[in-house]
C-alpha cells in the first residue's frame, strides 16, 4: 500500500526516507484522493483505458465463474470438495437473503444474486489480498454500475408483473387522507426512483473507501513511526491495529456483500408484487 502511494508520484519524499527519524525529516504521507485511489493505465486502445482496478474486476468475475463452473460441471448426488463449497454458499444466499426477503416465487433470481453476493464479496476480499491491496468497489464507477444493473431489472419487473400504471400506482400507500398524500406520494415516488438506487450505490462505495482509507492510515504510520526509542512503540502499536483493522475490514467486505445483496432482493420483491 505504501508502495503505490509513493509511486504516485504525491510525495517529495521516497520510501527510504519518509519515517520520523529520518535525517530528511520528511512527514508523515497522509493517504487521500485521488493518490491512493488513481492507477496509471495498463494499456489502451484509442480513448479507452484499462487500469488496475478494472483488472481487478476481470479477476474477481473469472474467479467466480470458473469456481462455480467447476463446482457444477459435474455435479454429485453427494457434494464432496468444491461442490460442497458452492452449495453452502448457494444455500446461505437462498435461505438467508432470498427467502427471506421474496419467498420460494423468488427461486428463479437465485443465480442472479448469488452471482451479485459472490461478485461483490471477492471485489472486497481484493483489498487484503497481497499484490491486489485495493478494493475496486472503492471507486464509485463500480457500485454505481451494480446498482444501474439492479436497478434496470427490479423496474423492469415492476412493470412487466404491475403493470406501468399499477407500478407507479402501487408505489404510494393506500388508505391515506388526501392532505398526507399530496406530501407521501412524491417522497414514495422518489424513494423508488432516486433515494433507493443512490443509496445502494454509496452505501457500498462509502464502506469500501474509507475502510481502505483507515487501512492505509495505520500501514503507512507503522512504516513512518519505525526508528529507535518510543518511535519503535508507536510503530508496533500502529502495526497490531493494522492486523485488528484488517480482521476488521474482512468483517465488513462479507456484510457490504450481504447488504447489497439482501437489498437487492427485497427491492425485486417488491416489483414482483406491490409492497403496500
Amino acid at each position: 500500500m505504501a508502495a503505490d502511494l509513493f509511486a504516485a508520484g504525491k510525495f517529495a519524499c521516497n520510501e527510504t526516507n519518509s519515517h520520523l527519524g529520518s535525517s530528511s525529516h520528511c512527514g508523515y504521507p497522509a493517504p487521500g484522493y485521488p493518490a491512493s485511489f488513481t492507477y496509471g493505465a495498463l494499456f489502451r486502445i484509442g480513448s479507452f483505458t484499462f487500469n488496475k482496478p478494472m483488472l481487478l474486476a476481470c479477476i474477481c468475475a473469472v474467479i467466480v465463474v470458473v469456481f462455480f463452473w467447476s463446482a457444477f460441471s459435474k455435479p454429485k448426488l453427494v457434494p464432496r470438495g468444491v461442490q460442497n463449497l458452492a452449495e453452502i454458499g448457494i444455500f446461505f444466499v437462498r435461505d438467508q437473503i432470498l427467502r427471506p426477503m421474496m419467498g420460494k416465487k423468488g427461486d428463479n433470481y437465485l443465480p442472479f444474486l448469488v452471482s451479485l453476493f459472490f461478485f461483490i464479496w471477492i471485489m472486497n476480499i481484493m483489498e487484503i489480498i497481497p499484490a491486489a491491496q485495493f478494493p475496486p468497489m472503492s471507486e464509485i464507477a463500480f457500485p454505481a454500475c451494480l446498482m444501474l444493473m439492479v436497478y434496470g431489472t427490479y423496474n423492469y419487473i415492476g412493470i412487466k408483473n404491475q403493470g406501468l400504471g399499477g407500478y407507479f400506482r402501487n408505489m404510494i400507500p393506500r388508505g391515506v387522507p388526501v392532505g398526507i398524500l399530496l406530501i407521501l406520494a412524491p417522497v414514495e415516488i422518489l424513494q423508488y426512483t432516486i433515494v433507493r438506487p443512490f443509496t445502494l450505490a454509496v452505501r457500498l462505495f462509502a464502506n469500501m473507501f474509507a475502510g481502505h482509507i483507515l487501512l492505509l492510515v495505520f500501514t503507512l504510520a507503522t512504516w513512518y513511526l519505525l526508528s529507535s526509542g518510543i518511535g519503535l512503540l508507536w510503530s508496533a502499536t500502529s502495526f497490531i491495529l493494522t492486523i485488528v483493522l484488517t480482521a476488521f475490514e474482512l468483517l465488513i467486505q462479507a456484510l457490504q456483500a450481504y447488504i447489497f445483496t439482501i437489498l437487492t432482493a427485497q427491492y425485486i420483491g417488491g416489483s414482483l408484487e406491490a409492497e403496500h
